[in-house]
């Protein structure tokens, strides 16, 4: 019987072949969240912009530069409209939900309690300069969409504004 130990100089030494492997699969994902992180949204000919697509803190963003506003569509799934807070401040839409779970199993023998505390957070760096006060959001069935019309004219204002979920 050959041991392990016999193969380490072989080629077929799987064992360390997948552990290389996973070592590059986590230096990839690494490189594609500082990607993620900078990335801005590519404008296309016809004044559009392609929508990008971002994963971090838990929140999966789509954010779409049209021509008369920005339009940001993240996924919530499990969280209710009153528990998502949306607040835009220097050029950025930030997006925070919690909740609390609180799960109980009684059986004949014993009783099992749970208790999670669930809380994403998200800040969205806008391509463009949006009028915070007209910014409108809604939603549906765990996905939040976030409407952030285009300022027209030099408007600024540093103060941060609070946006209402419909």
């Amino acid at each position: 019987m050959m041991r392990r130990s016999n193969f380490g100089d072989s080629p077929f030494d799987f064992e360390r072949m997948f552990e290389r492997m996973n070592r590059q699969f986590e230096e990839m994902n690494r490189q594609f969240a500082r990607f993620a992180d900078s990335r801005p949204a590519h404008a296309l000919e016809s004044g559009d912009a392609l929508p990008s697509m971002w994963s971090q803190g838990g929140v999966q963003v789509d954010v779409a530069e049209r021509e008369d506003s920005v339009i940001v569509t993240a996924d919530l799934p499990g969280f209710e409209k009153a528990e998502i807070d949306l607040s835009v401040a220097n050029d950025a839409l930030t997006i925070r939900a919690e909740h609390d779970v609180d799960d109980a199993y009684e059986s004949e023998h014993y009783v099992r309690r749970e208790r999670r505390h669930h809380s994403v957070s998200r800040t969205i760096p806008l391509p463009v300069d949006v009028r915070e006060e007209a910014a409108s959001a809604s939603y549906t069935n765990g996905v939040l969409t976030v409407t952030l019309p285009v300022v027209e004219t030099d408007d600024e204002d540093d103060e941060s504004h609070h946006i209402d979920v419909e």
